[in-house]
Formats: C-alpha cells, structure tokens, sequence
C-alpha cells in the first residue's frame, strides 16, 4: 500500500512512519508547513511547525530511507483554522482549533492532494485505534487513554478513516519514546507540543485582541442583573472561565463566580456561581457519523464535551438536523463552538458513536 506519513517533526509522527515502514507500505514522509513565518511558532514544547520540525523531520525520514517533501499549507492553514478561530471567538464560541486542523487540514486538504496522487492512505501519530467492523470504519479511543485522541478525531468521514492509518492506538506513550530510542531517532526525548501552535506565547487573550481589537462591554450578575464591571471584548472569555474576569467586588456569598454565557451582540459577559454552570441538555449541529451510521431513535452512549475529561453517562437522540444530549452527571463548562462526541457505552465505552459541534445547552 502506497502511504503518505504526515511528519510533524515529533516522536510520534516519527514512530508511526517508522512502523508504516517496518509493515512493508511504501512510504513517502511529507511535512506540512502551516506558517507564514515558520520560525515564530515554537518556544521550547510550545508551537509546532517551525523550521527546526521541518529538519527533525527530514533527518528521520532519511534515517528510515524513505522520500521526503515539505508542502506548503500555510494559506489553507490559516484560512480554514486561525480565521475561523478568530470569527468563532468573536460570535461568542470556544473553538478547537486541533479539531479544526484535523477535518480541515490533514484529512481534508492532504489527504485530498495524497489520493490525488495516487496513495492509498494517510499516516499520522494520533494516539486512536481503527477497525473495519462488518464493512464499516470504526474509531475507538488508544490504548493510552491519556493521550487518547479520539475526541479531536471524532470529525472524520466514513471515506476519510477508510484511507487513514493511526500506528500508535495500541501504544502507550512511554513505550512509543523507548522505541524511538531504540531506532536511533533524534526526537526520542523530543517534548510535546501543547496548547495552541499558532500562539506559541500561551496568550490567547492577547493574540485575540491583535486580531479583533477592544469591543467594550459588560459583566453582568445573571440572576440579579447587576452590571459587575465592564470588560474589552467577549473573545476574551469563555464558558467556564474562573479567573481574569475583573470583578474587584467579591460576591455576597463569598463563592467564586464563574462566566456562565457570552452573548456577542449585546458584548454581555453573564457570570453567576459554580453550580449555575451545569447543563441538562446540548443541543449539537453538523452532525458526523465515523461510521456512517446515524443515531437511531434515543440511545444510551457517554457523552464527551472536552478533548480530555468532562464525560458523562447520557441519553442522545438525533432528529432534523440536531443532536441533543441528556448527561446524566453533572457537566460544567459547556462551551458552544466545542465538540460533542458520543461513545458507545460497552464495552468501556471507546467506540465512536458521532460527534456535534455544541450550538447550545440549557
């Protein structure tokens, strides 16, 4: 099988395309250059993309003996994942940008260029396992469930996961670093990249107001009305957010308060205490089934809000064009513009069901 190996200059990218190898595909590394200015986006485990991934990248691929290339996506990058990052947190939402680059980048984009060009499937390090069950793809969370990235993948087409390959599901992380020492890679000992790779500061409040400038509005009490403070913009919250609000008073109760809903159009920022926060229902749009089989009638499932953490037993049920989701636990700090995914509740719940972009709770 013809393979393309999205190599982002990492140990599990690297890993992956070494077993790729070793399975006897023929294999071609390609890295993906997403920024216009490469050498701005990695400080120490922070960003990704640079120059100095394009090298450690291109040193692993001639170690294993394979072709190499480097195609620029940084157009495509930044229109389909920094700009719709931008819009979402300017509409009141709290996007995921990996989510994002995933549909829209590395199994979109690249995966359309690699079958265009004649190869079988695309390679990547993601920590989830695929199956082919009864003729259908189906995606079930890694073995190392805290790298799990199933959530982040849960996006993905029937015909996409048909031409993916993810060699580390059934890996552990330390296992995978040992085996990268073991083959001589340079990245062995390579820190992960994390939080957002096009804001290698960590500042998300700052580079959201360089794109968007001051929108002044206010903080206001939601169960009283009182207005609490004013604030620069509502992009520079999120549901569920504790700290940086900016309210000098304390509540009454002395009970931290947290923002419960942003409402863009008004610049309203509604903050309230903690147990204010929990949903009883989420209400989904965009709905997408990994295995091409949509939701039917009302199912038992658990219900992921966030790429780790925050799941719940619950019930779902899809009908004109919207998932909603009944949690059974107590959720908090469901933010519209993330992903619902849903997973099948036996056995131990890491098959993907389908996933939602969440428009609303209540």
């Amino acid at each position: 099988m013809r393979v393309l190996a999205a190599m982002s200059g990492g140990v599990d990218s690297a890993v992956a395309a070494a077993r790729a190898v070793e399975a006897g595909h023929d294999v071609t590394g390609v890295h993906l250059a997403l920024s216009a200015k490469p050498g701005t986006l990695r400080t120490g485990s922070r960003g990704c993309c640079t120059v100095e991934d394009a090298h450690d990248a291109r040193r692993v691929a001639d170690l294993l003996g394979i072709p190499f290339y480097v195609w620029d996506f940084a157009e495509r990058f930044t229109e389909d994942v920094v700009d719709d990052f931008v819009a979402e947190y300017a509409a009141g939402r709290t996007p995921n940008p990996c989510l994002k680059c995933n549909e829209r980048i590395k199994f979109e984009a690249l995966l359309d260029k690699a079958v265009a060009l004649g190869f079988d499937a695309v390679c990547t390090g993601h920590y989830a396992r695929l199956a082919v069950v009864d003729g259908r793809p189906e995606l079930r969370r890694a073995a190392d469930l805290g790298k799990d990235q199933s959530y982040v993948l849960a996006s993905l087409t029937p015909d996409q996961l048909a031409h993916a390959l993810f060699p580390l599901g059934g890996s552990v992380k330390s296992d995978v670093r040992a085996e990268a020492q073991a083959r001589g890679l340079a990245v062995a000992e390579k820190p992960d990249s994390y939080d957002i790779c096009f804001i290698p500061d960590g500042d998300t409040r700052g580079f959201l107001r360089g794109k968007l400038g001051d929108r002044p509005g206010q903080l206001v009490d939601d169960a009283t009305g009182a207005v609490l403070g004013v604030h620069a913009g509502v992009h520079g919250f999120t549901v569920g957010q504790r700290h940086g609000l900016g309210i000098d008073a304390p509540a009454p109760d002395g009970k931290p308060r947290y923002v419960l809903s942003l409402e863009p159009v008004t610049a309203t920022v509604r903050v309230g205490p903690a147990e204010r926060l929990a949903v009883r229902e989420i209400v989904a749009h965009r709905p997408v089934w990994p295995s091409g089989q949509a939701l039917a009638g009302e199912v038992e499932c658990v219900a992921q809000v966030r790429a780790h953490g925050g799941t719940s037993a619950a019930r779902a049920s899809f009908a004109g064009g919207a998932l909603v989701v009944r949690p059974s636990a107590r959720l908090t700090g469901v933010a519209p513009g993330q992903a619902v995914v849903l997973y099948r509740p036996d056995p131990g719940g890491d098959v993907v069901l389908g996933s939602g972009m969440i428009s609303a709770t209540s």
